[in-house]
């Protein structure tokens, strides 16, 4: 029989109903897809490669619909990853034009004063959103400068009008943060709205204090190193809020963050689609609006339960 041993959840943990945590790590991978609000639709791709290209041809398709319809087409885009480049790509493959794309990134890095990082900074969005995506589009498709859109220090106070200006995105994009955040909203900025979730979803753009697992999350990425470095991760950000969520026509959250068989996505994805709709797990709120969550299979697999599962058994010395 294994051994238990029973403790409280660490108290820099936003959320720590222990009944809760421990219904939603149970949820097996044959179950997750399941979810009482038919506008909140959860899929699994088992293939990572057809996971990456899935995100892909859903962004290009948006683009490619709206165009053919006539229309402009705004998409809150999440952070810069190496995949944007294969967006472009086949947009540039298909020859379609971007000319009625309006994008927003959904953040930007800011020092300790809430001074955004400039755009010619390597570890800032701006910086790999051009490298990656926007300057791999041929010139004659690619949309307008002035039609690409970043929070900073001096549009954050009304970033979020700039998009409903547009009449709020078509489409937001992003996936769920290792401590449930949505972009940098984090989980201690709902503290005051634990009991008015209708309050919590009209909160906009502003600049943040990153938690401390975020800085944890982002020094693992290839814009701190890959290292852990976690002093090396700027301790603020400018970001949009839930209400930028709310006023998206869809919202379309793809998780596939994985190593191997270790995904520090697993078990919040779990808590942000089938734990209670709270501001301590922000991305909890995808249960509540017209939302989709693409899961990779690394990602939907169970979360494992029993510490010491994959190591060499010993043999203890009998007294």
């Amino acid at each position: 029989m294994p051994v238990k041993f029973d403790f409280e959840p660490a108290e820099i943990l936003p959320f720590k109903d222990k009944k809760v945590l421990e219904r939603v790590r149970k949820i097996r991978k044959e179950d997750i897809c399941k979810h009482p609000n038919k506008n909140f639709k959860i899929r699994v791709i088992e293939d990572q490669t057809a996971f990456v290209f899935a995100w892909a041809l859903h962004i290009v398709r948006g683009i490619k619909q709206a165009l053919e319809e006539g229309r402009n087409h705004v998409i809150i885009l999440p952070a810069p990853n190496p995949q944007y480049a294969l967006v472009a790509e086949i947009i540039n493959q298909l020859n379609i034009s971007c000319k009625h794309v309006h994008t927003f990134n959904m953040d930007e890095y800011a020092d300790e004063n809430g001074v955004t990082a400039p755009k010619e900074w390597k570890g800032g969005f701006q910086y790999w959103m051009w490298h990656d995506f926007f300057y791999r589009i041929k010139p004659e498709l690619r949309m307008p400068e002035k039609q690409v859109h970043f929070p900073s220090t001096k549009n954050v106070n009304y970033y979020s009008k700039m998009i409903e200006d547009l009449g709020g995105a078509d489409i937001c994009y992003g996936g769920i943060g290792w401590c449930g955040h949505i972009a940098f909203f984090e989980p201690h900025l709902g503290v005051d709205y634990i009991n008015d979730i209708d309050a919590y979803l009209e909160l906009g753009s502003r600049i943040v204090d990153l938690h401390p697992i975020t800085l944890c999350q982002n020094s693992l990425f290839a814009d701190a190193g890959c290292s852990g470095d976690i002093s090396s991760c700027p301790p603020k950000a400018a970001t949009i809020g839930p209400r930028d969520l709310k006023n998206s026509k869809l919202i379309s959250f793809w998780d596939g963050f994985a190593y191997g068989d270790v995904s520090w996505q697993r078990f919040i994805s779990r808590l942000a689609a089938h734990g209670p709709v709270t501001p301590l797990v922000p991305a909890s709120i995808l249960q509540i609006l017209n939302s989709e969550l693409t899961l990779s299979g690394s990602v939907a697999e169970d979360c494992k339960t029993e510490t010491g599962e994959r190591r060499i058994p010993i043999e203890f010395p009998k007294e």
